[in-house]
């Protein structure tokens, strides 16, 4: 097999988005964007630019921000979703516009309403209206595994022949396994694509089965060069295909898939926490790559193997892939300088102003715990954010609860430079807590998602809170780092109910 390209598709910020609980804002998908930039994925979907005016100022932003990758927005097979994803692209130094449109009965009859016949029609007048704006059109039939082949390839080759350079052959459902898929591939393949070399055949995979990247991988022997997916395999249900999981395989065995990528996979793990941070989804501790225990060995046989020579139990080396073995332990008598090393041998760069925020929160922590590793450094580095000016910051809080007394929490904050204290009772010094922030907003929020995700393990260990709350009709996350789980608690309802006000205007 020669070496081809393979592009890489990341729909982190579209598909992956769609997650329930997940609901970035703005400045956190142009965050998420950069990184994917430096990443080097080849195009990125950054959004569904019709589905909300969010949506749309997130797909401006990126398109007139963000370098390298071509930018991308879905839209549905209608005139004013296609208008508006050029609206929201046309800053872009390159741009693509993916139309979609289902194509199996189920959909056609139940949720479309529509007959084969309209949606052929509308499929080719959507990728028409889309070429209007640019020679980069996708064309998508939804839901393709559980559609009629005939009929799905019909739509698909008559997209190509409207304007189609790119066509994308979605699992919608995870229905499909790796030989059925393959033999689907190999079929739109010889019949849609055929001797054209300017059309590319893709992929978009669902989890429900467990086999995405097993179907995506599949899919290049039968002659893809994209595979569409997200960061830590996040999406809709089961979730999407891993991009990480993706470009390690085909990296590593080259002598299996013999097509190359160019994303830089130093940035992985740097990516992949970042997703992790700004959505709230952790990433479970044995995902392949990108997981926590990617690299660890705590059997002794392992032990013994890797110490003699890492390749015995590893095929990767942890830093191709951005994480770092080794770890790096400070504890309450280091000062700044100690920090400041430390950071710069993790390869981490912060403004004055952000290092003296996170070394004063190190401090803090240093008081509490005996030593302090690297993931430690990096949880505190991660959790230090930028003030919004007007915004509310926390200064403490006490709980006071017991048998037969109700939770009560006192939480002092300062709002707008201004130190007040609010009272609350709950069932639980946490719901007490949120209680009094409730107060001290003046926001009717209610809690939709909280998830206690420890960081380091022992008695001291630090705590990853990630909170969901749900004011109106909108969802903010919040999230913070300590080793007092009521305390890290109130910090996260506080990250998030400062995006609700500052939403709320």
């Amino acid at each position: 097999m020669s070496n081809d390209r393979l592009i890489i598709f990341d729909t982190t910020l579209r598909d992956g988005e769609q997650a329930p609980g997940i609901a970035l804002t703005p400045d956190e998908k142009l965050a998420i964007a950069r990184q994917l930039a430096k990443l080097r994925v080849d195009v990125l979907e950054a959004g569904f630019a019709a589905s909300s005016p969010g949506d749309f100022e997130a797909v401006s932003r990126i398109a007139r921000e963000v370098r390298g990758p071509v930018i991308a927005s879905l839209a549905r097979a209608h005139p004013d979703d296609i208008d508006q994803a050029y609206d929201a692209l046309k800053e872009a130094e390159r741009f693509r516009i993916h139309v979609f449109m289902s194509t199996s009965p189920i959909h056609m009859e139940k949720m479309l309403r529509m007959t084969p016949e309209e949606v052929l029609k509308a499929s080719v007048e959507g990728v028409r209206r889309a070429r209007r704006y640019t020679d980069d059109v996708e064309f998508s039939p939804q839901d393709a595994t559980r559609s009629d082949p005939d009929f799905m390839i019909e739509v698909c080759r008559r997209a190509v022949e409207a304007g189609a350079t790119t066509i994308n052959i979605p699992d919608t459902v995870g229905y499909a396994t790796p030989s059925d898929f393959v033999e689907l591939m190999k079929r739109v393949y010889a019949e849609v694509k055929g001797d054209r070399d300017d059309v590319v055949i893709s992929v978009h995979c669902h989890n429900d089965l467990g086999l995405a990247v097993a179907n995506s991988l599949s899919a290049i022997h039968a002659g893809a060069r994209q595979i569409e997916g997200a960061i830590n395999g996040i999406g809709e249900r089961a979730g999407n295909t891993s991009i990480e999981e993706i470009i390690m395989a085909v990296k590593i065995r080259q002598d299996v898939f013999g097509v190359e990528v160019g994303a830089d996979t130093r940035e992985l793990f740097e990516t992949s926490r970042l997703v992790s941070r700004l959505t709230g989804y952790p990433v479970q501790y044995n995902k392949a790559v990108v997981g926590r225990n990617a690299f660890a060995h705590e059997s002794g046989i392992h032990q013994h193997g890797v110490l003699r020579a890492r390749e015995t139990y590893e095929i990767m080396d942890a830093e191709s892939v951005g994480q770092r073995p080794a770890q790096i332990v400070l504890g309450k008598h280091s000062g700044r300088a100690g920090f400041a090393d430390a950071l710069q041998r993790m390869g981490i760069v912060l403004e004055e102003e952000s290092f003296n925020r996170a070394f004063a929160k190190f401090k803090q922590l240093a008081d509490r715990k005996v030593h302090i590793g690297e993931e430690e450094i990096r949880a505190i580095v991660e959790d230090e954010s930028v003030s919004v000016e007007g915004a509310v910051q926390m200064v403490g809080i006490h709980v006071e609860g017991g048998h037969d007394v109700t939770p009560t929490a006192e939480v002092t904050l300062s709002i707008n430079g201004k130190v007040e204290t609010f009272r609350g009772q709950g069932d639980g010094m946490v719901h007490a807590a949120f209680a009094a922030l409730r107060t001290a907003f003046g926001l009717d929020a209610r809690l939709v998602d909280y998830r206690v995700v420890p960081v380091t393990s022992g008695a001291d260990a630090m705590a990853e809170v990630n909170v969901v709350v749900r004011v109106g009709d909108d969802t903010f996350a919040g999230r913070a780092i300590n080793t007092d789980v009521v305390e890290g608690s109130a910090e996260a309802f506080v990250e998030a109910l400062n995006k609700a006000r500052s939403a709320a205007g």
